[in-house]
């Protein structure tokens, strides 16, 4: 019994010494070519590989530490940035050619309604569209039911309640549109 513990430890062992090695290797690739280091499933998961599993367009990526939940779809060459939150639950969609900041959350459900009722009500479900060449900034949080339209910028830390007509620049907490989005002087 102890010869079978030992030989537990010992092989644990040295599968964490392989582990640590494969990691050291892929954090001095990855830093050395684009000067970074990633959460531990980034360095085995490839984001081009996990987007192409989950049915996204050709040519977007999603990092491993993203949570996708339910129906998402997503278009082509979409980046999904790390420590996404993308709930499908309600059905969600995003177009081509955005990009989608680190920490985004954006849902297709809440439970107010249910929590408020001592839940005696159904969670609320709807739809979340996320238009084509749209950039959402960093700690964005978008509720269900919201459609942001095609070459809209979302500002950072912004939280998103109502619909952004296509071609505006929104920002805040709530989130207000403040203007057209314009590139080298023309509208989108």
């Amino acid at each position: 019994m102890a010869d079978s513990k030992a030989n537990i430890d010992h092989e644990l062992d040295q599968l964490r010494q392989r582990l640590k090695q494969l990691w050291l290797e892929r954090q001095n690739e990855v830093n050395s070519k684009w000067q970074r280091t990633l959460p531990w499933a980034d360095y085995l998961v490839d984001r081009w590989e996990k987007a192409e599993l989950l049915g996204f367009g050709k040519g977007s990526s999603i990092y491993d530490s993203s949570l996708v939940l339910g129906n998402v779809r997503v278009g082509e060459h979409t980046w999904i940035g790390p420590f996404t939150l993308l709930d499908g639950s309600g059905g969600l969609e995003i177009g081509s050619y955005c990009d989608i900041s680190a920490g985004v959350q954006i849902y297709t459900h809440d439970t107010v309604r249910r929590v408020l009722s001592g839940k005696t009500r159904a969670i609320d479900h709807a739809p979340t569209k996320i238009g084509s060449r749209c950039y959402i900034g960093p700690n964005t949080v978008i509720a269900k039911g919201v459609t942001i339209g095609d070459g809209c910028v979302i500002g950072a830390n912004s939280l998103v309640l109502k619909d952004i007509p296509a071609g505006y620049k929104a920002f805040g907490n709530p989130a207000r549109v403040i203007g057209k989005v314009e590139i080298e002087g023309e509208d989108t």
